[in-house]
């Protein structure tokens, strides 16, 4: 928490409730979870680029026919919380969300490290960090899609 700034601009949070269902389709649990009002945001204050590079539909077949030829196995994952583990380059405010209120500090908002659901960099930040990641763990981006990383061994892909 920081005291509230005069001349930046305070974005706004929303709380997301969301019902999760089992295979029948019952109600097995509620979730919560606070989510930036990014619609807020003005470009060139608050962020500078949204853009993050997605994946093509050719390069994902062609991966998939290379790993049945070669007789690879593939493995998919999913990061459930990739939105939040990207980190912020911008200087970005953010009201508490609702019920979150301090009477102790009532003009302070909250200055986040990492991205939030609902900003708007928050895709090219993750992307930013995941492809980091990637490249100090000695893969390399591919030339034709930078959304492709590969790992080699020697002569064998």
């Amino acid at each position: 928490m920081v005291p509230k700034p005069k001349d930046r601009t305070i974005i706004g949070t929303k709380w997301v409730f969301r019902n999760k269902l089992n295979e029948q389709g019952k109600v097995t649990r509620n979730k919560a979870g606070p989510v930036v009002q990014g619609y807020n945001q003005e470009e060139g204050i608050d962020y500078e680029e949204t853009f993050a590079p997605v994946t093509r539909i050719e390069t994902i077949r062609i991966l998939i026919a290379f790993a049945a030829h070669k007789e690879f196995k593939l493995y998919q994952m999913d990061v459930k919380s990739a939105f939040l583990n990207g980190y912020l380059k911008e200087e970005v405010y953010v009201m508490r969300p609702p019920g979150f209120e301090n009477n102790e500090f009532p003009n302070h908002v909250l200055k986040p490290d990492k991205t939030l659901y609902g900003l708007k960099q928050a895709p090219r930040a993750w992307y930013e960090r995941l492809s980091n990641l990637l490249l100090e763990n000695g893969f390399r981006r591919g030339k034709i899609d930078n959304t492709l990383f590969l790992k080699t061994k020697g002569n064998i892909y």
